[in-house]
């Protein structure tokens, strides 16, 4: 389950972060900073169009990540979630 707050954290840390910062170097960096936490980073257009984020800004869509079962799946339920997706977003998806 993802703690209340977590994902607007998450987002605002996303934000300030560098532009500059590869997907791998922001996923490093988010781990570091919310200990225990599953984060993915990947660019917002290699998600599936047909879920809708649970949180956004201008750098970044936020997806829950289910990891309870066998397989790894996106979900839009907080409560199943253990961790999250960061879906980047390009300068020009605004």
């Amino acid at each position: 389950m993802i703690a209340t707050g977590l994902p607007e954290r998450v987002a605002d840390v996303v934000a300030e972060a560098s532009p500059l910062l590869t997907e791998i170097d922001l996923q490093r960096q988010l781990r570091a900073a919310f200990d225990g936490l599953r984060v993915v980073v990947c660019r917002d257009d290699d998600l599936p169009p047909n879920l809708p984020p649970v949180l956004g800004n201008a750098r970044c869509h936020l997806y829950f990540l289910d990891t309870g079962e066998h397989c790894v799946k996106l979900t839009s339920d907080a409560a199943a979630a253990s961790g999250l997706v960061v879906g980047l977003l390009d300068a020009d998806d605004d």
